[in-house]
């Protein structure tokens, strides 16, 4: 058990950029696919696929690369640091993410049938992906960028 473990380490030490890309795009994919489960229906597997590539193409390397220009900029753990990370993010980076997203998702909107679009259409699981996004993509600002 010890023995993989050593070997993720050693590879995510030696290819950070790799590892932080493929370990984004299993958590996004995984995501959609407990969010598919939560809706009861079956699973669509060619839109996790979609999501998946999607996630690779864009959301890793620009959250990557984004973090590691903020990480830069703004170094250190101190609470004024992060909050300055953090607002730096929110104002500069997630415009560009959160208009990535859309432009992922406007094929799928442009299928969609009026009452699946109502504001109350499946609140209860977009809540809880928002709500895990949001809490989970600042986590690595309380670590530090070196293993």
């Amino acid at each position: 058990m010890a023995g993989w473990w050593q070997v993720l380490s050693r590879a995510a030490r030696r290819y950070p950029w790799p590892t932080n890309v493929l370990l984004y795009a299993a958590l996004y994919s995984a995501g959609d696919a407990l969010q598919q489960r939560l809706r009861g229906g079956p699973a669509d597997w060619r839109q996790t696929q979609r999501v998946a590539t999607v996630a690779v193409a864009f959301h890793a390397n620009f959250n990557y690369v984004w973090l590691g220009l903020l990480e830069r900029a703004l170094p250190g753990r101190a609470p004024r640091a992060i909050l300055a990370k953090v607002l730096y993010d929110q104002v500069l980076g997630a415009p560009v993410a959160i208009s990535a997203f859309y432009a992922e998702w406007s094929a799928v909107l442009a299928v969609r049938t009026a009452d699946q679009l109502q504001p109350c259409s499946h609140s209860l699981e977009n809540s809880l992906h928002w709500t895990l996004w949001l809490s989970l993509g600042h986590l690595h600002l309380l670590f530090t960028t070196k293993w």
